[in-house]
């Protein structure tokens, strides 16, 4: 039941899901993306300063 969920993430995430790449965080208008907001991880965060999709 569990194991899909972060590979198709809706577009307005909740805490358990992560944008599967910064085109998705920037259809839906969540760009940049910041460590701690919903839908961020750090693949979305490049160069790690906490900032995604900047």
């Amino acid at each position: 039941m569990d194991g899909n969920s972060s590979q198709h993430p809706s577009r307005q995430p909740g805490w358990g899901q992560v944008y599967e790449n910064c085109d998705a965080v920037r259809a839906a208008g969540a760009s940049p993306i910041r460590s701690g907001q919903p839908g961020y991880g750090p693949h979305l965060d490049r160069d790690g300063d906490g900032m995604g999709c900047a």
